[in-house]
């Protein structure tokens, strides 16, 4: 990531408003909400690259670089940048922006690298089909 704005030619997979129940008593963003929406995020293209039913394997990687606030609008970026046989790995950048009296910042407050796994009806690992 970087610079602190939006990435162009880029279509965010989700955005979610940052709400006042989100706070953890220092008054930023609980570190687990934001995880769990860059989970949901990620879960997004590893689904339909996977066709079908997927879970979370691994969190390769997961950086917080900037806080996160109340009425911040997160936009998370997705992309598969992996995959094997049965796994996915995908590439989720994080990007809050946050309005002070009409004016908009954006900043980068995280960028994480999971990993998926297809699964069967049976919740048993199967083959990502080919492309």
């Amino acid at each position: 990531m970087p610079q602190d704005v939006l990435p162009e030619n880029k279509i965010p997979v989700i955005r979610v408003p940052a709400m006042p129940s989100d706070l953890n008593q220092g008054g930023t963003v609980f570190g687990g909400w934001i995880m769990s929406q860059v989970d949901i995020a990620g879960s997004i293209p590893a689904a339909e690259r996977a066709g079908g039913s997927i879970v979370t394997r691994a969190v390769d990687s997961f950086e917080f670089k900037k806080p996160v606030f109340a009425g911040d609008l997160l936009s998370c970026y997705a992309e598969v940048v992996k995959v094997g046989r049965t796994s996915i790995t995908v590439h989720v950048e994080v990007y809050a922006q946050h309005m002070v009296k009409g004016v908009v910042t954006t900043m980068a407050v995280t960028e994480a690298s999971l990993v998926y796994v297809a699964i069967d009806e049976r919740g048993k690992p199967r083959a990502v089909p080919k492309v």
